[in-house]
């Protein structure tokens, strides 16, 4: 029986510590490098010659859905089972778009993780089901990859000069996007904009 072997992604030390014991205890399944960060998964993946890697969405550096992106373009070989504690529908689309094999969120049994992981080597995809009917209803985001950075911006309060210096953009185009963005989601004011497009997982 060949080993698997799979990196874990995970910025929380004991989520990440019993997510490798538990795969560890797995027959087929070896962790071999685990991180907290998402730019750290590349390289990590590259280092270990890794068949799988387990990636959490939310973590510092880069978001898991980025990490996958990276992966997918650089190592197409590794495959990606994406995992999230928010089961927002637009995270799913994301994370298939960015080339994810798999998408399951995070209190799922061991058990199904550890399959997941052996069916995405065969060249399955395994979607929550849960979450693919939501995906299905919620419709794809309405936003531009633009709109998304300008509102992405806008979520820490920057003011819109800050926002045009950040992404060397005037700040009448800024104002524009946002007013888009705004439109689009039916919000009221930027806050309420940013606050929809996060519960979706369109941010």
């Amino acid at each position: 029986m060949s080993m698997i072997r799979l990196l874990l992604a995970e910025d929380q030390s004991m989520v990440r510590e019993a997510l490798a014991a538990l795969l560890g205890l797995e027959p087929d399944i070896e962790v071999v490098a685990q991180v907290a960060r998402g730019d750290e998964v590349l390289a990590a993946a590259r280092e270990h010659a890794v068949d799988v890697a387990l990636l959490d969405i939310e973590m510092p550096g880069m978001t898991g859905i980025e990490a996958a992106a990276g992966l997918h373009r650089e190592l197409p070989g590794v495959k990606v089972v994406v995992v999230t504690t928010f089961g927002r529908p637009g995270y799913l689309r994301r994370a298939m778009e960015s080339g994810a094999d798999a998408f399951l969120v995070k209190d799922a049994p061991a058990s199904q993780l550890a399959e997941a992981v052996r069916r995405v080597l065969t060249g399955e995809r395994v979607i929550d089901p849960t979450l693919a009917a939501a995906a299905l209803a919620d419709g794809a985001s309405p936003l531009t990859d633009r709109e998304r950075e300008v509102l992405r911006s806008a979520a820490d309060g920057s003011t819109n000069a800050e926002i045009a210096a950040a992404l060397h953009l005037s700040q009448g185009t800024v104002r524009n996007y946002l007013s888009m963005a705004i439109q689009k989601m039916a919000a009221r004011n930027r806050a309420e904009a940013v606050r929809m497009a996060r519960e979706k997982g369109w941010l």
